[in-house]
């Protein structure tokens, strides 16, 4: 079988951001809820970091070992839906009102998005297992030139079981070329247990409760 051609274009957007509530059956085993979509992503950075921790004898180093820190992503959307938040965040509903309190516990959610490229390929990639944590609330007042407000979203992820993996992982990515979907419909089975969606599902948000 030929090796395949590596690709050394650089995206040019980001896209399909999908998240399900997860919930474990056992150390090996987890359930994702329906899969729902938040449209309008504007941007998305996922920080996993990394620290060599040295060893030293007989004035030089003996040994080098890695350590993996706490995966961080951090989001910016041009609005996040009120039922979407709902969820994602924990907050309880009074009379048809969201609110916010000390004993709010945002549920773990597993996520996916995907970065474009002017070729029409697609790199998607997926968080195994994570929080999202209340946004602030801001508003500006109406100027000359309108400008629109964005809203930012942060998360701290984890890692997972992921079937037919050696050990446990907290993000999973792969490239798919124009029409093709090979690695798109593979992600979703690993990050949700469940057949990719389509773009027009799931779009109107998360349903309240």
């Amino acid at each position: 079988m030929a090796e395949e051609k590596k690709s050394y274009k650089a995206s040019t957007g980001v896209n399909e951001f999908y998240y399900a509530v997860l919930t474990d059956d056992d150390d090996q085993s987890f359930t994702a809820g329906e899969i729902t979509r938040v449209k309008f992503l504007q941007n998305i950075e996922v920080e996993i970091p990394q620290e060599a921790m040295r060893a030293y004898g007989d004035n030089g180093t003996a040994e080098i070992a890695i350590s993996g820190g706490n995966v961080t992503v951090s989001t910016q959307f041009h609005k996040v839906p009120i039922q979407d938040k709902n969820i994602l965040f924990g907050l309880e509903k009074v009379d048809g009102l969201s609110s916010i309190g000390g004993d709010d516990v945002p549920p773990y959610v597993a996520a996916v998005f995907t970065k474009t490229f002017e070729d029409g390929s697609k790199e998607w990639v997926g968080l195994t297992k994570g929080m999202f944590m209340r946004s602030k609330i801001s508003g500006k007042t109406k100027e000359e030139n309108k400008e629109f407000d964005n809203e930012e979203v942060t998360g701290e992820f984890m890692e997972r079981y992921v079937q037919g993996a050696s050990s446990e992982k907290s993000v999973l990515f792969g490239a798919d070329k124009k029409g093709e979907t090979d690695n798109r419909d593979s992600l979703f089975q690993k990050i949700f247990g469940k057949p990719y969606p389509g773009t027009n599902d799931g779009e109107q948000g998360g349903v309240e409760g």
